[in-house]
């Protein structure tokens, strides 16, 4: 396995670590390379692993920017780009179902990481990352924690109009993974409608779920460079509120470490 690494000093808040490292390595699916990157907390592990799941625009500097909060915040990060390795274009309409294999070859990397806890892990990701999140806990829910779902596409982007409209996505059925929903109030009425639809479905079956609505904030309000006034709030809390769910549901200690 190829890896190359990358030393970032990162001014974060004072409640954070200064500093953290950015590792680039390749993980092999198949005849398949991609490309992934670790964000690895500085001081003495084992950290708390969470997968990053990134949106199908594509990785650029709000996602290495979001992965060095997390690490930050004393999560071991890895956040594969499932674009990359298949020359998938940014901002591809359909859905590739052999990209969710990349995903999860991430995903076992992270749990072997030698830097990792040994325990479930946490999924953080954006827009059409959560639709992955959320295949993944239906196929491998012991190993998932929680999952924070920012603006999430609760539905197969691959699913017909009605199902779009409608319905959630089977898995909501069937995942008992808790789950944090992330959304603008101001984001496009399908997107709101399904992450309602997926509260409402999970809460009925009794799985822990929250749905964290923004007043004023809009489609990628945590990164946009027009961000308003209200939305870098909101930002700023939604980092807060998806740490301390991954820290409830991962059952950190204080310290948000591993017990």
């Amino acid at each position: 396995m190829k890896r190359e690494f990358l030393a970032l000093v990162f001014a974060l808040t004072a409640a954070q670590v200064a500093a953290v490292t950015l590792e680039q390595t390749t993980l092999k699916n198949g005849t398949v390379d991609i490309p992934v990157q670790v964000a690895v907390p500085s001081g003495k592990g084992p950290f708390p692993p969470v997968l990053f799941i990134h949106a199908k625009r594509g990785i650029d500097d709000n996602e290495r920017r979001h992965i060095m909060e997390l690490a930050g915040q004393g999560f071991l990060v890895v956040m594969p780009d499932w674009q990359a390795g298949r020359m998938i274009e940014r901002w591809p309409s359909e859905h590739d179902p052999a990209t969710e294999g990349d995903v999860e070859a991430a995903f076992d990397y992270l749990l072997r990481h030698p830097q990792a806890c040994r325990m479930p892990a946490g999924i953080v990701a954006q827009s059409r990352g959560p639709c992955y999140a959320i295949r993944l806990a239906a196929k491998r829910g012991k190993d998932i924690a929680a999952i924070a779902s920012y603006y999430g596409h609760m539905q197969n982007p691959n699913a017909p109009e009605p199902d779009q409209l409608f319905r959630v996505a089977p898995e909501i059925m069937q995942i008992t993974t808790p789950l944090l929903l992330l959304i603008g109030e101001q984001d496009f009425e399908v997107r709101r409608m399904s992450n309602g639809r997926a509260f409402y479905a999970l809460w009925e079956r009794g799985v822990p779920v929250e749905l964290q609505g923004y007043p004023l904030a809009r489609r990628a309000f945590d990164f946009r460079a027009d961000q308003t006034p209200e939305e870098k709030v909101a930002a700023r809390h939604a980092r807060q509120r998806t740490q301390q769910w991954l820290q409830r549901w991962m059952k950190l200690d204080e310290g948000k470490r591993c017990r």
